[in-house]
């Protein structure tokens, strides 16, 4: 990712914010996605918003791999993991600019999330194919972008490059103009 798209660490904290919840609600958002055991992956993770409640979701014998190019932002979510309890459940992976490091995760994840986080990647055709090939057959990422940051054209344009890719995008055209959409795995491509 180039140095000038990436989400300073100090926004982090910001990102946190109790407030943000009225917006977005982890619980409310991810709970159609995860059941209790799946394996699913945060992707640009930031200081967990998300992951924390992915963990939950996830339950005992479920994992969450939380993935930023930030070591500060994982330790912090490190931190925020062990105090609430959900250390066991949660491994963070420091990725680079040229990869995300899953590919030990290869056909394992159930689903994974990229909350705005996917107009920061510049090779968001390697940014898919990496998803892609950690997913199980029949999975899916949610993808959601921030609608006042990310243009139609723009998020159709990451769209189409999921579905070189080798997804699907379910999602009504409703979801759509909110810059959420579901992304199949459909098979091996």
């Amino acid at each position: 990712m180039a140095e000038e798209h990436v989400c300073p660490v100090w926004v982090g904290y910001f990102l946190l914010n109790p407030l943000r919840k009225l917006l977005e609600n982890p619980k409310k958002l991810l709970s159609p996605y995860i059941n209790n055991g799946m394996h699913v992956m945060d992707v640009g993770c930031a200081m967990g918003f998300f992951t924390l409640d992915m963990a939950k979701l996830a339950g005992d014998n479920g994992k969450v791999y939380a993935v930023d190019m930030q070591e500060k932002m994982l330790d912090k979510l490190s931190k925020r993991a062990e105090k609430a309890g959900l250390g066991d459940r949660i491994e963070t992976r420091l990725c680079s600019r040229e990869s995300l490091g899953i590919d030990d995760l290869e056909g394992t994840i159930d689903l994974a999330v990229a909350f705005h986080v996917v107009h920061e990647v510049p090779e968001k055709a390697v940014f898919f194919k990496q998803i892609y090939a950690s997913l199980k057959n029949e999975s899916s990422v949610l993808m959601v972008e921030p609608k006042g940051h990310v243009s139609e054209d723009e998020f159709e344009a990451s769209l189409k490059i999921a579905k070189d890719s080798g997804f699907t995008v379910e999602g009504d055209p409703e979801m759509r103009k909110k810059r959420k959409v579901v992304l199949r795995k459909n098979g091996d491509y």
